[in-house]
């Protein structure tokens, strides 16, 4: 059995140099990482309990597991958390798990962020560091755990580890052969293209023209002989999803469950008809980040991007639908609040993309505005006048704001707020299926309006 144990990694600012250390550490340390044909071939491992223990100076957190796996253990800052990064893990722990403070440690949030892999994150009131970290495998009655004991410490003390953590890093980077050379070595073989894709910033595409005839589907989820043909691709994105629940009612509804739910009921109606063929960005309660649904909209070649949330607020008076479109000059001061919360998502799961440049800054940003913000405008407006009739909107039910996830630069891309969980009357037509059949309807004709007028105007 081969455990991979992470200690005291830590990070006060730059997430870059820290994952750049973390692939350095996956090339050079060999079977850190369970093998993917084994882990294919077998059940997921299932976590059935687990508990903090400690004070203000120190905690123990304990995760029982069906059998031992691999695992590796970070802190990050601002806010500090503790990450625990795991391949998949079936959580099957009591519903209140995670909600209790203990010390320095305020509770802990889990589930999928990727395929194959899960994420438990603790958060800590102020600086912590991992004094040690270890996993057992199970012994008689007794399960297998993975143990990390914290420490709480002072800004000065954390910065200086990170400086000393920060410098290995980086000289084991510079000590790496050449990518050509190492690419030639078979045990190298896997991580090249990551760390690649690091050391070398790839040139951003341009957006590309689209003529009125070219509708087919470039799907990577479906095999080549099952792509659809002529038919216009719609990319769907349920907000949130695996560790990050998004905005939770006071009743428990849990935004990640509202939006998953609608884009299922939008999908089906949407694919009735043989003119749509609808991408998901998740159809299960897992994370994908903000980055890589922008990525899966563009890898699609979708002609239409659709992302649904869920909204909240303080005054429970506050509801209805609002349909939001990329501008980077938010139309009023709630709408720039909430890209902010949204843009900001990403960190729930212990990766703060906002400290990465973006794919789209300068003039991608300029060409997204110019080639693509009419269309969504357009859209923007079809979908609201669909909504009115039935459904209903906000106040100012049509906004804008530099939502990250809007950013494809060759994508018509829209953000719908189906309502607000601070509000009852919206929390309840939210998890009604009648509400969900009835307002799918009104998106997907919205979006048959869409097609039909970029059809007839020749575009």
């Amino acid at each position: 059995m081969w455990v991979w144990i992470t200690e005291r990694m830590t990070n006060y600012g730059r997430f870059f140099w820290l994952f750049l250390a973390f692939l350095v550490l996956f090339a050079t340390i060999p079977g850190s990482l369970p093998d993917p044909a084994a882990a294919a071939s077998s059940s997921s491992p299932v976590a059935t309990a687990s508990r903090l223990n400690g004070d203000a100076r120190r905690v123990r957190f304990v995760a029982d597991l069906s059998y031992a796996i691999s695992y590796n253990v970070y802190v990050l800052p601002d806010p500090f958390r503790v990450i625990i990064d795991l391949s998949e893990v079936d959580f099957q722990l009591p519903p209140d798990s995670g909600t209790a403070r203990v010390g320095f440690i305020e509770g802990f949030r889990y589930g999928l962020v990727d395929t194959g892999k899960s994420r438990i994150v603790l958060d800590a009131s102020g600086p912590v560091l991992i004094e040690k970290s270890f996993a057992m495998g199970a012994r008689g009655d007794q399960p297998a755990r993975i143990v990390v004991d914290l420490v709480a410490t002072d800004q000065a003390s954390f910065a200086r580890v990170h400086k000393a953590d920060q410098a290995r890093a980086i000289a084991a980077i510079e000590e790496m052969p050449p990518i050509s050379a190492r690419a030639a070595d078979p045990k190298t073989t896997g991580n090249d293209d990551a760390i690649a894709g690091l050391l070398v910033r790839p040139a951003v595409p341009l957006p590309r023209s689209k003529p009125p005839g070219e509708l087919a589907a470039r799907d990577p989820q479906r095999k080549p002989a099952q792509a659809p043909v002529s038919r216009y691709v719609i990319v769907i994105d349920a907000g949130h999803g695996g560790i990050d629940s998004g905005t939770i009612s006071k009743g428990g509804v849990a935004e990640k469950d509202i939006v998953l739910a609608f884009a299922r009921e939008l999908k089906l109606q949407l694919e009735a008809d043989k003119r749509y063929h609808v991408v998901m960005t998740r159809n299960d309660d897992r994370l994908v980040t903000l980055r890589k649904r922008v990525k899966i909209a563009r890898d699609s070649e979708a002609d239409l991007f659709i992302a649904l949330h869920a909204d909240s607020v303080g005054a429970r008076g506050v509801r209805g639908a609002t349909v939001y479109t990329l501008s980077e000059r938010g139309s009023d001061a709630e709408a720039d609040a909430l890209a902010q919360k949204e843009n900001r998502a990403d960190i729930i799961a212990g990766v703060d993309l906002a400290v990465e440049n973006d794919d789209v800054t300068g003039i991608l940003i300029d060409l997204a505005q110019r080639e693509t913000k009419n269309h969504s405008v357009y859209f923007a407006k079809s979908l609201v006048e669909e909504l009115r009739s039935q459904t209903p909107l906000h106040r100012q039910p049509l906004r804008s704001a530099g939502f990250r996830v809007l950013k494809a630069p060759d994508v018509p891309s829209v953000l719908v707020e189906l309502g607000y969980l601070s509000n009852r009357s919206d929390e309840d037509l939210m998890t009604s299926p009648a509400w969900r059949q009835k307002t799918a309807r009104q998106v997907t004709a919205a979006v048959g309006r869409y097609f039909s007028t970029q059809i007839a105007s020749g575009q």
